[in-house]
């Protein structure tokens, strides 16, 4: 299986695979808008804005798993990402990321790139970068800055 065999739906109910995004690195974050950590919305966003025209697509999966911090809708958890932090990529339906029920992109990342918990997500922005050909080139712990990778997308682009 292909990371560009997944299916995945917007915050809008909006659903796509992945193969949208074929021949182009992506940026992927599990995201929570009442984490401690959200202010990473803002460096996503700026890392959208410097590289999208480099085709580098960022992508938020807003989760409820840990210490219910995306306790709204779909549509809560995008407001909250435009609202307070001026977020123009895509923001996701809300989702597991471990566990029986966690969404398969989540499934397939963990499988790809394990973290120190093994294969399980540790929190909210857990990041995966994902190269041109769909493979998992690095997995970033949640409290690391996005701004941080800067190297490594650049690498990619």
């Amino acid at each position: 299986m292909s990371i560009y065999d997944i299916s995945v739906k917007k915050a809008n109910g909006q659903s796509y695979t992945l193969d949208k995004y074929k021949g182009k690195p992506m940026l992927i974050a599990n995201t929570a808008s009442k984490c401690g950590l959200r202010g990473q919305y803002d460096e996503l966003e700026t890392l959208h804005k410097e590289y999208k025209d480099q085709d580098l697509v960022v992508l938020g999966f807003p989760s409820n798993q840990f210490n219910n911090q995306e306790p709204g809708s779909d549509s809560d958890a995008e407001e909250a990402c435009r609202v307070n932090h001026g977020v123009t990529f895509d923001i996701h339906e809300i989702i597991d990321v471990n566990g029986d029920d966690a969404h398969p992109l989540f499934k397939h990342l963990r499988s790809e790139s394990k973290g120190m918990m093994g294969d399980r997500i540790k929190w909210n922005f857990t990041k995966f970068l994902i190269d041109r050909d769909g493979n998992v080139v690095t997995r970033t712990a949640p409290t690391t800055s996005p701004l941080k990778m800067k190297k490594d997308i650049e690498k990619l682009l």
